[in-house]
């Protein structure tokens, strides 16, 4: 299944954004990749270690021990942001 992400920026602000690169919907696809494979790399590292740790079985393949990650509460989803001023 995919997932897909929209944004909306003005017109003045997209003009803004091709004064510093030409392409900027490439610029937006790169980024979202690059944040992902740093995320994914430290998932998988978390999931190693804990299972080397205490003699789990790695799931096959990286979606399936991404999803793994999750299963044992390594990782959970960010939370929502508070709309509460400290």
């Amino acid at each position: 299944m995919s997932k897909e992400i929209k944004i909306t920026i003005s017109d003045t602000d997209y003009k803004v954004f091709k004064h510093s690169c030409t392409e900027p919907e490439i610029w937006v696809e790169v980024a979202v990749a690059e944040k992902l494979t740093k995320v994914k790399k430290r998932i998988l590292n978390l999931l190693v270690e804990h299972c080397n740790a205490n003699s789990i079985a790695l799931a096959v393949g990286e979606e399936a021990q991404i999803l793994q990650a999750f299963e044992l509460e390594l990782v959970q989803e960010a939370p929502l942001p508070s709309n509460n001023p400290e």
